[in-house]
């Protein structure tokens, strides 16, 4: 058969019937691939040689297609006892890893000792397949393995705006003058929400992150803004956070307390639940600093720094307000800012800014505040509106 209607014939059958084609093209793998003698497979498989011929030469006249063959209306339906489907499914958890050749004998020997009908090794191998990947590898492989692989994939997204937030840090790909003209690469805070992937709130800053900048960075995405264009604001229900110390502060964690949102910190040395807020990062370091003065392209000035504090911070709030906030995302498939405004809604707010100014910036230690911005330990931030 012609490469095309081999094609034509694979793209015809069901799921269920490239899943049996799949299934008996892996028995016959070894021999295809390191010529493993068929006596061996049909030994190992526990399949009939004459069976393990026919396949062979099906696959051979019409590749994966010949493996199909028509199956009954009831297939993928296991009539088989509840115990052996569960005997079935606990063997394949089993740690170490057995083989499917080798759950089928002792299912078959099991069988036999209670008097059960001994099911088919096709039975078996859909039993096995129908069960949850991610199950499966936290079985065998254990946790750390299970976050590697599905942390991400199984993830929920929040199902409404203001029902979680996130916040992180990143070092900008920029070099700007702070107050005394050196060079100094500024960072950047930013706080997400979850469903509808906008921005709420921000904070840039020179010197390391700490509690102070997380809570100015909260007191903008809380408090209504200034800016007509941003008017996003609100309490979350829930807040994700890094497990940096700068976030698990007593104050902020008695912040959580008093406005009555969860603080959910990531696991540690694993930052895969905060993939959305890192990919924006990643968009404002290739998309918005390549366009100014002092842009760090491979660790090396594109161009000679020029910008203030002040002027980056006017730099990304137009980005965040006129540009990421409007327009399409490919992630959603939505508009952040209007998927977060939806038909209409009133988010949850404090009782007034004052309120929320001593709640969130109260600190311990003393600050400074002058009039280009705060001076706190050593480090110096723009004033949020």
């Amino acid at each position: 058969m012609a490469t095309n209607q081999i094609d034509d014939v694979l793209t015809t059958l069901s799921s269920k019937q490239r899943q049996k084609a799949m299934m008996r093209f892996e028995i016959l793998k070894p021999h295809l691939e390191n010529d493993v003698t068929l006596i061996q497979i049909a030994h190992e498989s526990c399949t009939s040689l004459r069976t393990i011929k026919r396949w062979l030469a099906k696959y051979r006249e019409n590749g994966l297609s010949g493996l199909a063959r028509m199956t009954r209306s009831d297939f993928g339906n296991h009539k088989l006892r509840s115990e052996l489907i569960k005997l079935i499914e606990g063997m394949a958890l089993h740690k170490p890893k057995l083989s499917i050749a080798t759950i089928y004998r002792r299912i078959k020997t099991i069988s036999k000792d209670y008097g059960y009908s001994s099911p088919s090794y096709a039975s078996i191998y859909n039993i096995i397949h129908s069960l949850n990947p991610a199950m499966v590898t936290l079985a065998q492989d254990g946790s750390s393995a299970f976050r590697n692989q599905f942390e991400l994939i199984y993830r929920h997204r929040a199902e409404k705006p203001n029902a979680i937030w996130q916040a992180d840090h990143t070092e900008l790909d920029i070099l700007i003058l702070d107050f005394n003209g050196s060079t100094i690469r500024p960072w950047l805070t930013v706080i997400m929400d979850d469903y509808s992937r906008v921005v709420v709130g921000y904070m840039v800053f020179i010197g390391s992150p700490s509690a102070l900048n997380t809570s100015l960075a909260l007191r903008q995405a809380i408090w209504r803004k200034q800016n007509p264009d941003w008017i996003v604001c609100g309490i979350p229900e829930k807040l994700y956070v890094d497990h940096g110390s700068d976030f698990t502060s007593i104050h902020l964690e008695q912040v959580a307390a008093d406005l009555r949102f969860q603080l959910i910190y990531s696991t540690v040395a694993r930052p895969q639940g905060r993939g959305k807020i890192e990919r924006f990062f990643g968009t404002v370091n290739t998309e918005l600093l390549p366009e100014l003065a002092g842009h760090l392209k491979n660790g090396k000035l594109a161009t000679p720094p020029k910008l203030s504090l002040h002027e980056l911070d006017l730099k990304i709030e137009a980005y965040i307000v006129n540009t990421y906030n409007q327009r399409l995302h490919c992630g959603i498939d939505a508009i952040p800012l209007k998927l977060w405004l939806g038909d209409g809604w009133l988010p949850n707010m404090p009782i007034s800014l004052e309120e929320l100014d001593m709640l969130l910036i109260m600190v311990a230690k003393k600050r400074v505040i002058h009039r280009d911005g705060i001076h706190f330990l050593g480090n110096y931030s723009i004033r949020s509106a």
